[in-house]
């Protein structure tokens, strides 16, 4: 497993601005978190998803290509990290 956060940098207000991933080995996502302008946190694994947030259809590819786009910040985090931001979210409603 790796795991990364992603900071994408952007004016839209209804968007998430902060993503963390845990990547499996095939390099799909297995579990996400997205933290949004007003405070939100939302999760998603591969059992719940929501019209607000779900997991990458395709494998996500290689954190040095997500870090070259000047709109995105990324880098590997530590599990705990991971871990904290997924324990502080909440399953999207409907």
């Amino acid at each position: 497993m790796e795991y990364w956060k992603v900071r994408w940098f952007h004016e839209f207000p209804d968007e998430a601005i902060v993503f963390y991933s845990e990547i499996g080995d095939d390099g799909y996502e297995v579990r996400k978190v997205q933290l949004y302008r007003d405070g939100r946190r939302l999760k998603a694994d591969c059992v719940y998803e929501s019209g607000e947030i779900g997991l990458s259809e395709a494998p996500v590819g290689r954190i040095e290509d997500v870090a070259a786009q000047s709109e995105f910040a990324a880098e590997i985090i530590e599990l705990g990290e991971f871990k904290s931001a997924w324990d502080r979210a909440a399953w999207a409603r409907g």
